[in-house]
């Protein structure tokens, strides 16, 4: 069985282009499930922890790029370890993921880092702009 996973982090954003990818990586629609309004530093995500017990030995876990499993390099491996575990393969996006291969570990540490570089930076300017804007309008 081919299981899909799909994430946005806000509430207003659109799971139409991951959910279209998904249906064209081989996941059908009822087996696909979205965690709408989730950061990928959230590791507990209602769509993720269904997908992530159905998985069965012999099945494939697909998602359409690294950063729509987790924004953290620890907990992606934490998820790709509990998939090796029980015999499911992962697919990102086409590539599946060979967890005994040192090309396979690299190609998947290598974007799982630059994920949470990304998170990383996002959260700094965050605390930077909210920094300023308590500056040129303190808080009450």
């Amino acid at each position: 069985m081919l299981i899909g996973n799909a994430r946005c982090s806000t509430s207003y954003q659109d799971l139409t282009a991951q959910r279209h990818a998904l249906h064209g990586l081989g996941a059908d629609d009822d087996m696909v499930h979205a965690d709408h309004g989730f950061a990928g530093t959230k590791r507990d995500r209602p769509g993720l922890k269904k997908d992530l017990a159905a998985c069965r030995n012999g099945d494939t876990f697909v998602v359409t790029k690294l950063d729509r499993l987790a924004r953290s390099l620890p907990d992606a491996r934490d998820i790709a370890d509990e998939l090796t575990r029980k015999g499911v393969i992962l697919n990102i996006g086409g590539s599946i993921y060979y967890p005994h291969d040192p090309v396979g570990k690299l190609l998947f540490n290598v974007p799982g880092m630059v994920a949470e570089f990304e998170s990383d930076l996002i959260r700094a300017r965050t605390r930077e702009g909210m920094a300023v804007a308590n500056v040129i309008a303190p808080r009450q």
